[in-house]
């Protein structure tokens, strides 16, 4: 039988598995911390007091993505996909659109952006995306978790599940953080009830579509 993690194309366009460390993430490192740093002198600039709040919220989940690199050796693809999706929420929070352009909210940043007027945002499809990826990566630590009891690490039904299931949990600790900000920031771009509930159902549809591609693909691999 074939290999089903090998032969599946979503989970193994990384390169070869290894520690933190070394030239395998400097290109990756160089690219975050790059942006990070824009984005922070931009908000200071603008005394946009949201976004220092969450630069310091990124700095802390990198150093959690550092912790799980270490056990699991994640894809260098997928440090990738994560530092893309770090750099979509800063020019969200940051970059404004121009006044022609159709907004969810007079403050006119990229988050607001209606890519399909009254249907889609820019915030739900980088939702959508991000759960995506967390769902990649909580596979690949649920797999190595796995390997290292010995057991089968097949992409099953199940499995998917549950790494889909652990990502809307993350995506649900997302929204805590957002709240956190509106405690601590007196005007932020955050939104309501009813967002919040949009921001959890593109985190629930970029998780599934994530799961759903890992399992279909390592099935054409068995067949």
């Amino acid at each position: 039988m074939v290999d089903n993690d090998r032969s599946a194309a979503f989970t193994e366009t990384g390169a070869p598995a290894g520690r933190f460390g070394g030239s395998r993430l400097l290109p990756v490192a160089a690219f975050t911390f790059t942006y990070l740093a824009a984005a922070l002198v931009l908000g200071i600039a603008r005394g946009n007091l949201e976004f220092l709040f969450y630069i310091a919220v990124m700095l802390i989940l990198i150093g959690c993505v550092w912790l799980v690199d270490r056990s699991v050796s994640l894809k260098v693809v997928t440090l990738w996909g994560l530092s893309l999706w770090g750099l979509a929420h800063m020019a969200g929070g940051l970059l404004t659109v121009p006044e022609s352009w159709p907004v969810s909210s007079p403050s006119r940043v990229l988050y607001t952006l209606w890519l399909i007027p009254e249907r889609l945002k820019y915030d739900q499809v980088i939702h959508a995306y991000g759960f995506g990826i967390t769902t990649w990566v909580c596979w690949q630590g649920l797999r190595s978790a796995i390997r290292r009891r010995g057991g089968s690490a097949r992409p099953t039904f199940g499995l998917m599940v549950l790494a889909a299931t652990a990502a809307i949990g993350f995506s649900a600790l997302n929204e805590v953080v957002e709240f956190v900000a509106t405690l601590l920031v007196p005007e932020t771009n955050v939104g309501g009830y009813r967002n919040t509930g949009w921001d959890l159902v593109a985190n629930m549809t970029g998780a599934t579509i994530a799961a759903t591609i890992i399992w279909l693909t390592a099935r054409k691999g068995e067949r």
